[in-house]
């Protein structure tokens, strides 16, 4: 990387810099030229007498200055300043008498010492050294770069995203929690070794206790995993956890959500017992996650149970780096610059030469090309062991419905009720429920159009059965409505929500307890006894026992209509999380999933075939030149930008410029999605498209370009998502 002195002409409040930092501004990521010369620093600071430079990463996140600059190290701090320490700089300074002086105090981290800089002006010094905790590993960092570069983002959001908040109570107490086992699964550092588990579950795949035992011998095999239905998945993830373990290796789990991976924390627990692994999930609290990753990072234990961000935990020498469910939208980080779970596990797994398992019920279509492509090898059970565990699965083509168009496109058919009210005398029955809330969607009784607020035209949707309907927007009641096409004054619901529907299956059956799981509370399990269980999509509760005894999935429209590329492959998703969790067919385990029956999706969740839909869905996009068969990147911003960053551009050879094209304007009051324009504001978004292999130059062009135009103040800023989800 290029060094600059720790106060640049170039940071925002100064001149546009010139052509020589345009120059270094291009070549961010180049190695430093040949030391030159011994600092010299300012107000005659004492320097350490060993490698008196530090070369430091600050945390401003800004393309433009994305390259190390050089500070100097003062004696009294020559100690602890050591690389991978996070410290205080100066940045940001302007020129006085010749001296760069002032400027604001920002964080850092020490990446390196060095006895010389090549920088021939005055270094500053480091302010201060805020621990002399290294937390930022050479490791870590190489990941960090890596992630950047595979995001056109800049390296310091990357380890923003890697490395947490300090919190030095926990620096202290695990400090003090060394060489003893503590309620967080710090351990002794001689803590014996587990034995290697046995098959259990993994028996049910006829690669499974080959790959178990290729994990216990120290290897490194690459697998894609689809899990059969049932609740043994968090127990036999876990095995391949502990069979790494037992080679002396670490590990890594990465789930979608804190309920996940709690199940699986307390299934490696009971196989290892404690001490091996820390969970790290977001309930912990800052302070436990933050010791809790301390212990994974000075070594204590080698294995890591978390969510998205334990995806750059610094485990020991990595030996499986695993992902349950990675379709599922947990896995994308919503900070810049937005990277996959599993697409840094894919880069650890490269660089690391770990083992590597992404499992699921279903199948993404990245999953099929890791199979496809050779990369990784299938890992699933035959067909006749997918029947035995899997419930039956019926559709509105089955019975009367196939021969009464309206029971066919009724919400709740009598197929549906006879599949409930049979199951209640076995069991819990599940209902699953895309949209939350009561009557989210609104229209005219008359002439069915959409309901929408005269004040900033959000939808109008109900949140009670006797409160007026409001505004989904800015919140207005509207008492009193009027269709503005046909004057009609009555209102009727359009989409139905889970609160809703457990108001009707209330009604329906009086005599049995009906619980709801949506976002704004969320089951983690249920007993197994009779019970109506409403839920939305991802937060379905495990049943107890053997599992529900019936599922319906209803809405099947609302999932497969969406304006997305994925959208069939999520529906098929979320239908295939919640059916699993029945009981299967030889138990009287039904699901009953409302969407015709002749779609792609639906036949293959009757057939439980998810792996067939995926190869397809990949060799359409092939065809089609879509991701992830091809790499692609959205831009999007005002007009103006978008243009002038698409031709400054070099991009690679091949690439498509698909678009741009306008962005729906948000009206005034409509909440902000992340990335999404401002309200009133017009944006513009275009697509580039380039061959397979022609990603990594993409990323380097569309990065330049942006540092480029926020070095030269160019306007307004320009957004740049790689392989974007949302391409519909």
């Amino acid at each position: 990387m290029s060094s600059e002195n720790g106060r640049p002409d170039d940071t925002p409040g100064q001149e546009p810099p010139g052509s020589e930092q345009l120059a270094l501004i291009r070549e961010t990521v180049r190695r430093a030229r040949p030391s030159r010369a011994r600092p010299r620093t300012w107000r005659g600071a004492e320097l350490a007498e060993r490698d008196p430079v530090a070369r430091v990463l600050v945390d401003k996140g800004l393309l433009h200055l994305d390259r190390l600059f050089d500070y100097a190290v003062p004696a009294a701090m020559d100690a602890e300043a050591r690389p991978g320490v996070r410290v205080r700089v100066r940045f940001g300074a302007g020129e006085r008498g010749g001296r760069r002086e002032g400027g604001g105090l920002v964080n850092g981290f020490i990446v390196e010492r060095r006895a010389e800089s090549d920088f021939p002006g005055v270094l500053a010094p480091i302010a201060q050294v805020l621990s002399p905790e290294p937390v930022l590993t050479p490791g870590l960092l190489a990941l960090c770069r890596a992630v950047a570069d595979r995001y056109a983002g800049a390296l310091a959001d990357v380890v923003q995203l890697a490395v947490p908040p300090r919190m030095a109570r926990a620096e202290r107490t695990a400090g003090q929690a060394a060489g003893r086992t503590g309620p967080d699964g710090a351990a002794a550092a001689g803590v014996p070794r587990p034995s290697p588990p046995a098959p259990g579950g993994w028996a049910r795949y006829p690669a499974g206790p080959g790959y178990l035992r290729a994990l216990a011998a120290g290897e490194s095999p690459r697998a894609v995993w689809t899990a059969l239905p049932g609740p043994h998945w968090p127990e036999e993830l876990a095995r391949a956890l502990a069979a790494t373990l037992a080679a002396g290796r670490g590990v890594l789990a990465v789930l979608p959500d804190g309920r996940a991976a709690a199940r699986v924390d307390a299934a490696l627990a009971a196989l290892v017992g404690t001490g091996h692994h820390v969970l790290l999930t977001a309930d912990a609290g800052p302070e436990a996650r933050y010791r809790r990753w301390l212990a994974v990072s000075r070594g204590t234990v080698r294995g890591v149970v978390g969510t998205r961000a334990a995806m750059f935990a610094p485990v020991r020498d990595l030996g499986l780096a695993a992902i349950w469910e990675d379709g599922d939208a947990g896995h994308r980080d919503p900070h810049e610059p937005m990277p996959h779970a599993r697409e840094v596990l894919l880069l650890r797994a490269a660089r690391e030469g770990c083992g590597f398992l992404l499992g699921a019920h279903g199948c993404t279509v990245e999953a099929a090309q890791l199979v496809e492509t050779g990369w990784a090898r299938p890992l699933a059970a035959d067909r006749d062991a997918v029947r035995a565990a899997a419930p039956l699965v019926r559709t509105v083509g089955d019975g009367d419905e196939a021969r009464d168009p309206a029971a066919r496109a009724a919400r709740l058919p009598s197929l549906a009720w006879e599949t409930v009210r049979d199951a209640l005398g076995r069991g819990p029955v599940l209902v699953q429920v895309p949209r939350r809330g009561y009557v989210p969607k609104l229209a005219c009784a008359r002439c069915r159009e959409p309901a929408r607020c005269a004040h900033c035209a959000g939808p109008l949707a109900a949140t009670g059965e006797r409160t007026p309907p409001g505004c989904g927007w800015c919140g207005r009641a509207v008492p009193e409505w009027t269709c503005p096409e046909c004057g009609g004054t009555r209102l009727r619901g359009q989409v139905f929500g889970a609160r809703r529907t457990a108001e009707e299956l209330g009604r329906a059956f009086p005599a049995v307890p009906v619980r709801t799981s949506g976002r704004d509370h969320v089951l983690a399990s249920v007993p197994d006894r009779p019970a109506l269980v409403v839920s939305t999509p991802g937060a379905e509760p495990v049943a107890e026992g053997p599992g529900y005894a019936a599922a319906l999935l209803l809405d099947g429209w609302a999932l497969l209509g969406r304006p997305d590329l994925r959208a069939a492959e999520e529906a098929l998703r979320r239908w295939l999380g919640a059916a699993a969790l029945v009981r299967p067919r030889s138990g009287g385990g039904t699901v009953v999933v409302m969407a015709e029956p002749t779609l792609r999706p639906v036949q293959a969740l009757v057939r439980w075939d998810p792996a067939g839909h995926a190869r397809r869905e990949l060799a359409e996009r092939a065809e089609l030149g879509f991701p992830p068969v091809s790499r692609m990147a959205a831009v999007t911003g005002p007009p103006e930008a978008v243009a002038e960053l698409l031709e400054s551009a070099d991009l690679p050879a091949g690439a498509e410029v698909l678009g741009p094209v306008p962005l729906p304007v948000a009206p005034p009051g409509r909440p902000r999605r992340p990335g999404a324009p401002p309200p009133g504001e017009r944006w513009d978004r275009a697509l580039v498209r380039v061959p397979p292999g022609s990603g990594a130059e993409l990323a380097a062009a569309l990065r330049t370009a942006r540092a480029a135009r926020l070095a030269r103040r160019a306007g307004p800023p320009v957004r740049v998502r790689i392989d974007p989800e949302d391409i519909g």
